[in-house]
């Protein structure tokens, strides 16, 4: 195959997938190397933001997918008579910024953090899709795992985790309060509007 026919093949198993897809499995499926892929993938990114293009091609930790290009939200709405997801509470970004920072965390430990029962929020987060249940610890009482996932990268204009803004020591108690604090800033910075970033995918 060559590059052209690469490209189209991977945009191809994009748009019907409508999920995000790994490097790995577009790989095994044409026949190349993961390298080679990723290379493909970088090209038609490019390309798409170049040409101003109703969708986006968006890298996601190990995977990839197409979107609806953030411009043109407005019209996405319009025609599918969709409403816009209100901004997430600051309880809500407290409790988005500890589960990246440390997960997989339990709803105990986010609330070891952050002083104040966290149950309510959680379970919004979980609704919009910006974490997921991932397991029980091996402990007394086996409670639930959270950790984000690619919407929450999506929604934040990520690749990958590695991205997040550096957070200062965190520590129990006030300093690691103020810590979250500041990393929420710093999130909130990196998006204008919480789920306005990427419609989805197309």
């Amino acid at each position: 195959m060559d590059s052209h026919d690469i490209e189209c093949a991977i945009e191809s198993i994009l748009f019907v997938s409508g999920e995000p897809v790994k490097l790995s499995r577009l790989a095994a499926v044409l026949g190349l190397d993961e390298l080679d892929v990723d290379a493909a993938v970088d090209r038609m990114r490019d390309q798409y933001s170049f040409d101003r293009r109703g969708i986006r091609l968006v890298k996601l930790d190990d995977s990839v997918q197409l979107c609806s290009s953030p411009e043109f939200s407005d019209y996405i709405r319009q025609a599918l008579e969709t409403r816009k997801q209100p901004q997430l509470s600051q309880p809500a970004l407290e409790v988005l910024a500890v589960i990246a920072y440390f997960q997989p965390v339990t709803r105990a430990y986010i609330e070891q953090i952050r002083g104040v029962d966290s149950s309510y929020t959680v379970g919004l987060l979980l609704e919009r899709g910006l974490v997921e249940s991932c397991g029980r610890l091996a402990a007394p009482g086996r409670p639930m795992l959270y950790r984000t996932t690619y919407t929450f990268l999506r929604t934040f204009g990520l690749e990958s985790l590695k991205e997040l803004p550096e957070l200062p020591q965190v520590e129990s108690g006030d300093d690691g309060r103020e810590g979250i604090q500041n990393a929420i800033l710093e999130l909130k910075a990196s998006a204008s509007s919480v789920d306005d970033e990427f419609m989805g995918s197309v």
